[in-house]
């Protein structure tokens, strides 16, 4: 299974202020309200959710990861933390 991460908002724009953040680099994409991303490494899915919690009030969308097929996990302040471990505790390597 390959883990993904899926970005949601109601605003066109907040998709790409997001990702322009991330990655330190103009993303262009201003007329999308959805955005998926998949990881073969699903560790590397704790750097996004790390951001958008750190910069939660900054931007008004959601965020949600699939490690198992058809199987979706909503982001938010109260269970970021343990998401992080858990990813870690599933995938140490």
């Amino acid at each position: 299974m390959i883990a993904k991460i899926i970005i949601i908002s109601n605003k066109f724009g907040e998709i790409n202020k997001f990702l322009t953040e991330f990655y330190s680099k103009e993303q262009n994409l201003e007329n999308v309200l959805s955005w998926q991303k998949q990881f073969s490494n699903p560790i590397e899915i704790s750097e996004f959710i790390g951001t958008f919690i750190d910069s939660f009030s900054n931007f008004e969308i959601s965020m949600w990861i699939s490690l198992d097929e058809n199987v979706y996990i909503k982001i938010s302040n109260s269970n970021s933390n343990d998401i992080i471990k858990y990813l870690f505790e599933r995938y140490p390597y």
